[in-house]
């Protein structure tokens, strides 16, 4: 399992530049290339990246994350919010390891697919899940769908895996979750990513014991509540 730390942009700036922390002291900077640079020299070999105002052509942070890429200290996956073919163009162009699409795209099947086929091993579906149900699904639909009805659909495509993002709002992986994420591990034939609340070396742990390829680290990597060297030596 690897652990995926997120760099979220916003006018071009890391919104991360002012939280605190003993443990992240060096993980305090608005610049989102030195922030990858900093992750990079803690041990990490990926990081997500998104525009937090909306991946748009001429965004300051569309920039950033270009810049992000090119530096090349660390491999990058980016999660678009729109379903543009020409925006996945342009990070994959740019270098980007992969690309990551979420609710928009999981209800066009059509254009899923045929954006897989033109990169394939470099697009991620995104969903988040409660209670066994895809939420996204359900917010494009107006219905509820059981997230193995998504994982059922995306079989057989040229995918580089899924990302569940569980809503559970109570600031742990419930048991519930767990036990959860190790049937999605078990049915996808895609690795599975997940985003979901932390609080120790324990919780990751567990999630790679269900089978959980990848893990995104946000505001517990960023606030000093884990050490950013330590996750890297153990996940990387």
């Amino acid at each position: 399992m690897i652990t995926i730390p997120t760099i979220s942009l916003r006018h071009g700036d890391s919104v991360w530049s002012h939280v605190g922390g003993e443990a992240a002291t060096s993980l305090n900077t608005g610049n989102p290339v030195a922030l990858a640079r900093a992750l990079a020299a803690s041990g990490f070999r990926r990081v997500q990246a998104s525009d937090v105002d909306g991946l748009r052509d001429r965004s300051e942070s569309i920039v950033g994350i270009e810049n992000i890429i090119r530096d090349g200290a660390v491999g990058v996956q980016v999660l678009v919010d729109t379903q543009s073919s020409d925006i996945v163009d342009r990070m994959i162009d740019t270098g980007a390891e992969s690309v990551v699409v979420r609710a928009c795209a999981i209800d066009d099947p059509s254009w899923l697919d045929s954006i897989s086929q033109s990169y394939p091993g470099s697009i991620i579906v995104a969903t988040d899940v409660q209670d066994r149900r895809s939420i996204t699904r359900a917010w494009t639909r107006g219905l509820p769908a059981d997230v193995f009805e998504l994982v059922e659909e995306l079989t057989g495509m040229p995918l580089a895996g899924i990302l569940v993002s569980l809503a559970d709002g109570n600031g742990h992986t419930s048991h519930a979750d767990l036990m959860l994420l190790e049937d999605v591990t078990e049915t996808a034939a895609l690795p599975v990513l997940v985003s979901t609340s932390l609080s120790s070396m324990n919780d990751l742990r567990a999630l790679e014991h269900r089978g959980v390829a990848g893990v995104l680290l946000g505001s517990v990597l960023y606030a000093g509540t884990l050490d950013p060297r330590a996750i890297a030596q153990e996940f990387n």
